[in-house]
């Protein structure tokens, strides 16, 4: 089958306003529709005061909690108007409080126009949690069309926003919530909610037993909400509402779940091998231990990040296409994550790197046709926004003739080795003291469970038993096709060998750029000066002798160097076959036909088989594909992350864990598909 990639196009973002304006957006909900500006500070610390009050009496009150997660592993609750955030405020105060409480909160918040960073401060300024409200302020978004997660109380609490037309948004979603604060920004977005398709999108989330609360008392709304399946009822409201809706789901029909969503949810002690210690293999752990799993890491190398996850230094950004493509949207939202986690490890020092920006050169694009497709597109200018040749000389501090693609928020770059033993910590994961670490062991072998009391298990060349585990992740790049069973679907796969060259401090003739930036070839600057510029690409097989440094690939990094600016013309030495070899790295990338990496379980290809000879067709797309995944164990991939593997790496595990766990999917539908293994089975 072959996959578009391109997407439907959503609306731009438009933030809610805070100024008097006729094009009939809504002020914040916190202020009942009111201009904020207007309002005095007595006046809007009771609009604060009331909608605190009304989210604990309606919202809280109306759903049981914090009664209902009491002893829950993970409770997650569906907002459907975020607002100012009272709401989740309230949630996570409450979950505070209780001694009960789930091991994990996960609040999903939707809106159609959010607040932007400053607005949130200025109408949460007399919150009672000011500490909460600067943790918030501090990692709120661009308002873009993507999901987008922050962690608070150490990923305990998990916001996931999710910004757009609700129908666009809810179709988008893969989640089962327990809890649904059923509202809008202001009545105004009641009508909508009243539809009978957004009313049949919800209750397609709803885990069975779900409860909702909503301030309406509409009948239409009751009426659509039967029909999908809501018990209704009225009790008292608050204030100067009388009454208020609270209901259950309690469907007469459950549809089975889809062959390719099943999860082990009876894994025994919720243990996981993952084999590869590299970014991939960090970022699945960190993803596993995020939610609440207990991820134990193999690897081949005494040490984590042996491997092309070794280099110096690492590009981190989104890319840019007009229209809007599955690729702009994945690195988009992966570069989002990215910056969500290691921009507060960056100012505490536990990182190298900087995440100021990145500029990626557009020789042959002219500059009003630059504007025209980032108009077309509707990226806020944080995301992504055009430089012309001055202005792209003048950040990168080279003297470039062309104008770039600006990357200012989210992009930068990251000492992938740091970034790999992050995540690893950030798992519970230490292999200086071997602490979920099995170092210097090769896998020969993985066999499968013969039944839901045994797990799989990895095997040395002597046949020895290295560990046993319910669920596997195959995180270990080129070689994970090899352990792969027999009987499972094997993706494509290929190995591209890469150079980088380290452009020493004293280097005569060398200019630092200030931001990093690609073009033909890329360049940052590393600390100390030093320079780091690449890569080559040479698809060909991994072998020791490549890892050896090539004069010739230096020649071709530094011809690219010159023609960023950062060296010399000339400085590539080709006339001297005596030139001197500068320090460098090369490596083998894992890369994938789409350039998409490869995330979720393992597709049986047995099972494929015998369903498609027995008649059973339906096996159109992902989701109806048989995977080697059973009610107490698991195979799956997190591989194939390529070049761009620093960017995509933790969006990956936070995917992979949604994948193993069913937890709510950190991207939309469409996203999850692309990086499914089983993404070109028709």
């Amino acid at each position: 089958m072959k996959r578009s990639t391109h997407i439907t196009p959503i609306t731009p973002i438009t933030p809610a306003r805070t100024q008097p304006r006729d094009d009939g957006l809504p002020f914040p909900d916190a202020f009942g529709g009111l201009d904020p500006t207007a309002l005095g500070a007595q006046a809007l610390a009771q609009a604060q005061a009331q909608a605190q009050a009304q989210a604990r009496h309606v919202f809280l009150g109306g759903n049981g909690l914090p009664g209902r997660w009491a002893g829950q592993a993970r409770h997650v609750v569906l907002d459907t108007g975020f607002g100012l955030g009272h709401r989740f405020l309230a949630t996570w105060d409450a979950w505070r409080r209780d001694p009960q409480r789930c091991d994990r909160l996960v609040y999903v918040a939707l809106d159609r126009h959010p607040p932007t960073a400053q607005d949130l401060a200025s109408g949460l300024r007399d919150s009672p949690w000011p500490e909460r409200v600067a943790q918030l302020v501090a990692a709120w978004p661009p308002a873009s069309p993507d999901l987008q997660g922050i962690d608070v109380e150490a990923g305990r609490v998990q916001l996931l926003l999710a910004w757009g037309d609700l129908a666009e948004v809810l179709d988008g979603l893969h989640l089962r919530f327990d809890t649904l604060y059923l509202d809008g920004s202001a009545a105004a977005c009641l009508p909508a909610v009243r539809d009978a398709d957004i009313c049949r999108r919800i209750a397609r989330l709803a885990a069975p037993g779900a409860h909702l609360a909503t301030r309406s008392v509409d009948p239409g709304l009751r009426d659509e909400l039967a029909r999908q399946g809501f018990e209704t009822t009225q009790r008292p409201g608050i204030g100067d509402q009388a009454e208020i809706t609270v209901g259950c789901h309690r469907p007469r029909f459950q549809p089975p779940v889809p062959r390719g969503w099943h999860t082990p949810t009876a894994a025994p002690g919720r243990d996981a091998l993952v084999i590869g210690a590299g970014l991939a293999g960090a970022a699945a752990a960190w993803g596993l231990a995020r939610a609440g799993w207990c991820p134990t890491v193999l690897d081949r190398h005494a040490q984590p990040a042996q491997e092309a996850s070794g280099n110096a230094g690492g590009l981190v950004h989104a890319i840019f296409n007009a229209p809007d493509s599955l690729h702009a949207r994945w690195f988009r939202a992966a570069a989002l994550a990215t910056a969500q986690a290691a921009g507060p490890a960056l100012a505490r020092g536990e990182l190298a790197g900087s995440l100021e920006g990145f500029l990626r050169l557009e020789p042959r694009l002219a500059d009003d046709r630059a504007r025209q497709q980032r108009d077309a597109v509707g990226l806020p200018p944080a995301l992504v926004d055009w430089s012309d040749a001055r202005q792209a000389a003048a950040l990168s501090g080279l003297p470039l003739a062309s104008g770039a693609w600006l990357f200012e928020h989210a992009a930068g770059w990251l000492d992938p080795a740091g970034w790999t033993r992050w995540m690893l910590a950030q798992a519970g994961v230490d292999a200086a003291t071997s602490t979920r670490w099995i170092g210097a062991r090769q896998v020969e072998r993985l066999v499968p469970p013969t039944s839901d009391d045994e797990g799989w298990t990895a095997l040395g060349a002597d046949g020895a038993v290295i560990a046993r585990a319910p669920v596997v992740v195959l995180a270990n790049a080129l070689d994970a096709t090899r352990l792969l069973p027999a009987g499972a679907l094997r993706p494509r796969l290929s190995s591209v060998r890469g150079q980088v060259t380290r452009l020493p401090a004293d280097l005569p003739g060398l200019r630092r750029p200030t931001l990093p930036l690609s073009g033909q070839g890329y360049g940052l600057t590393l600390p100390g000066g030093e320079v780091l510029v690449g890569a080559t690409t040479q698809h060909e097989a991994p072998d020791d002798a490549g890892r050896t440094l090539r004069l010739d690939d230096q020649r071709h990094n530094l011809c690219r160097a010159a023609a960023l600016g950062i060296v010399p013309p000339g400085l590539d030495g080709d006339a001297d076959p005596d030139a001197p070899l500068l320090p460098g790295r090369a490596g083998w990338r894992a890369v994938t036909p789409d350039r998409l990496p490869l995330v979720g379980p393992v597709v049986d290809g047995i099972e494929r088989a015998r369903l498609l000879a027995a008649g059973r067709t339906r096996l159109d797309g992902p989701r109806h594909q048989p995977r080697l995944v059973g009610p107490a164990h698991g195979l799956y991939l997190c591989t194939g992350l390529g070049s761009r593997g620093i960017t995509s790496a933790l969006l990956a595990g936070r995917v992979l864990a949604a994948w193993v766990g069913g937890e709510p999917m950190p991207v939309e539908a469409a996203l999850r598909d692309a990086l499914d293994p089983a993404r070109d089975l028709g």
